[in-house]
């Protein structure tokens, strides 16, 4: 498959990223990083909603309990209940380090892990300073036993959950793990031919197959489990961010996309950057895993 994705929503999203598909209300989420804002798009009605967050959102999960969603902010991770507006905090993350929350994804036990970018105060090399993380069911964080991290990407989880896909996205290279109650030994997964591209987020689908967004390649592929390159998705923006498999059948590959750091030229040659994409693939997606919180005192909080 070499296909084109087409224009699923008409946006200019700085840094659109982390979308995910909510079965349960039939609507899409994703975050523009640099606008601090949380979008969501119901496909079956085309309404388009949107919240303001208090700082940038890198990442989030959807929660067990209807209405509820598990930020990842640029400096701490919350819950976030978009009807009443409601922002609970839970704990802060490398609040001494020069990082932000990047990337992040349930595991198939409903624990979210999640990673951390390097933000240099003088705007030189991004250098391994950040970790992978994973906040558990009971709220406890810990730090995974992976390398460090300059741009934390790509984290996804095989269908059985028993492997962790993850990636820094300064080096080519999709690493791939052993995952339980720990990290095994890492190997690579798959390299990016491209000197020009960066693998950005990635999903896997009901047969075991990742997908990953390849930044500045303007493409999304698809590898199979053993790692070879099975298809190829172009986008009409260079920067492809991240990808949910969602309709009503989780057929439909949606993907956002970004115009961070493009000039006036490269804009003018991809008006379309910072929209929402989607293609219909031909291997369905699994159900979004979501985070097996909130804990109960945060749930009256909404309701009183």
């Amino acid at each position: 498959m070499n296909d084109v994705a087409g224009v699923a929503v008409l946006l200019q999203n700085e840094l659109g990223e982390g979308i995910v598909w909510c079965e349960r209300e039939q609507a899409l989420y994703w975050t523009d990083i640099q606008a601090s804002t949380l979008w969501r798009y119901r496909i079956d009605e085309g309404a388009l909603d949107h919240w303001l967050l208090p700082e940038r959102l890198g990442c989030f999960a959807l929660c067990e309990v209807d209405g509820w969603l598990l930020l990842g902010l640029a400096s701490r991770l919350a819950f976030f209940h978009p009807a009443s507006q409601t922002l609970t905090p839970i704990t802060e993350v490398e609040a001494q380090q020069p990082t932000r929350i990047n990337d992040g994804a349930c595991d198939r036990s409903g624990r979210f892990v999640f990673g951390t970018f390097h933000e240099p105060a003088d705007g030189g090399a991004r250098l391994p300073v950040g970790s992978f993380y994973r906040l558990n069911r009971n709220l406890s964080l810990e730090r995974l036993s992976l390398p460090g991290v300059a741009i934390s990407n790509s984290i996804a989880f095989s269908p059985g959950g028993e492997r962790m896909y993850f990636c820094d996205s300064t080096t080519p290279v999709i690493r791939v793990c052993d995952y339980g109650d720990d990290c095994g030994a890492t190997s690579e997964f798959a390299r990016i031919d491209d000197a020009h591209g960066e693998p950005d987020g990635s999903i896997v689908d009901i047969a075991g197959g990742l997908w990953n967004a390849q930044w500045g390649l303007g493409r999304v592929v698809r590898y199979t489990p053993e790692g070879r390159l099975d298809s190829c998705i172009e986008v009409p923006a260079s920067q492809p961010t991240r990808m949910a498999l969602g309709g009503a059948d989780r057929s439909t590959l949606y993907i956002t996309s970004a115009r961070l750091g493009l000039d006036a030229r490269s804009l003018a040659a991809q008006p379309l950057a910072g929209s929402l994409f989607a293609a219909q693939v031909d291997v369905a997606g699994l159900p979004e895993p979501r985070f097996a919180g909130p804990p109960e005192h945060v749930i009256a909080t909404a309701s009183s």
